[in-house]
């Protein structure tokens, strides 16, 4: 069976800016109407990665095809109009004076007058802004500029979308909301898109494949189930989500013993019998049960609505977190009971002490 062509692969691409190297041996592929993300925190490269993939940077080293086409190498830089990619950016770049059925048309200037008409309708309707053509930006919210921007970078049907932090100027609750509806709409239009982001929430929302970033080298690059539950070393485990480290002893095949007992699940890394490891532990492993004679001290909590994320003391000295219904409300300095409940054992080698 033939193995269908990537229409983004990009080969150890490498980029340095004086005698930093921001970009390193970067290697990742994404296929046509898949969403992939750019995950990492500041200065770790993405946004240059993603300048060298529109054409905005030079490589260093390494390849950039698009449809199989080399659009970027040491010797090769092909335009950034001539790369049929569309661009969403932070501050979204609309114009000021265009109304917003003209900054959707914008790009669209060469094509059939009816066609271009018609392109611009199924544009407004698809975002959800069939009623607004005729207001200006200024006249519209924060979200609705970002669909304005989604759809005008849509309109020439790109064969990629990048979209470069498009949420980061909007509130919690409007990022939320919105980037499950970008999802659908490029879902829905069939585009292939790579978004740049630090939030991880936004990424697991809207990504089909998530790459993580960090001082410049993917650690990983896979879907968000096994970016959370099968990180590849320590950095990705984390950086994402949250949990805490503690010190472990492989039992058997899928059994940890450590300091909360013998855990049973599916090992991240196959480790042999006797080996030491670190146990990562997700607040939702641990369930607090009152009458568990497994006890904890809380050291710190974080009401969050819904739910409280405890930071609890072992009797080992060592810490964990639990995720509870905030309908209990204990108070720092009190003990608790607790008891382990773990699917997915993610364990690493065992670590110098931190």
């Amino acid at each position: 069976m033939t193995k269908k062509q990537p229409l983004l692969h990009v080969e150890a691409a490498t980029k340095s800016y004086g005698n930093k190297k921001v970009c390193r041996d970067v290697t990742f592929s994404l296929d046509k109407s898949e969403i992939g993300c750019l995950l990492g925190p500041s200065g770790c490269g993405k946004t240059t990665l993603l300048r060298m993939i529109a054409g905005f940077e030079q490589l260093e080293k390494g390849t950039i095809k698009l449809d199989g086409v080399t659009v970027s190498s040491p010797s090769v830089n092909v335009a950034p109009e001539k790369r049929c990619i569309g661009m969403v950016f932070q501050d979204y770049a609309l114009f000021p004076h265009l109304t917003i059925r003209e900054n959707v048309g914008f790009g669209l200037s060469k094509a059939v007058q009816e066609k271009r008409k018609a392109r611009i309708e199924n544009l407004l309707e698809l975002v959800g802004l069939a009623d607004e053509g005729r207001k200006y930006p200024h006249e519209i919210s924060g979200g609705q500029q970002q669909r304005v921007a989604l759809a005008r970078a849509l309109a020439p049907e790109p064969n990629l979308l990048l979209l470069d932090e498009p949420f980061s100027n909007l509130d919690a609750l409007l990022r939320d909301r919105l980037t499950v509806e970008v999802r659908d709409i490029l879902k829905e239009a069939g585009t292939t898109a790579l978004l740049v982001t630090h939030n991880q929430h936004e990424a697991f929302s809207v990504a089909d494949k998530i790459g993580v970033l960090f001082e410049g080298r993917m650690q990983q690059w896979d879907s968000a189930y096994d970016i959370y539950h099968k990180p590849t070393n320590l950095e990705v485990a984390t950086f994402v989500g949250e949990g805490c480290l503690i010190s472990g002893r492989i039992a058997a095949p899928e059994k940890v013993k450590c300091s909360l007992g013998i855990l049973e699940g599916n090992l991240s890394l196959p480790c042999e019998s006797g080996c030491e490891v670190d146990l990562l532990l997700r607040p939702e492993d641990i369930l607090h049960v009152e009458d568990s004679p497994v006890q904890a001290k809380v050291l710190h909590k974080s009401f969050r609505g819904p739910n409280i994320l405890y930071q609890l003391g072992l009797n080992s000295g060592e810490q964990c977190q639990a995720l509870v219904s905030s309908h209990h409300n204990h108070d720092i300095g009190e003990a608790i009971g607790i008891t382990p409940e773990v699917d997915n054992l993610i364990v690493f080698p065992k670590q110098a002490p931190r």
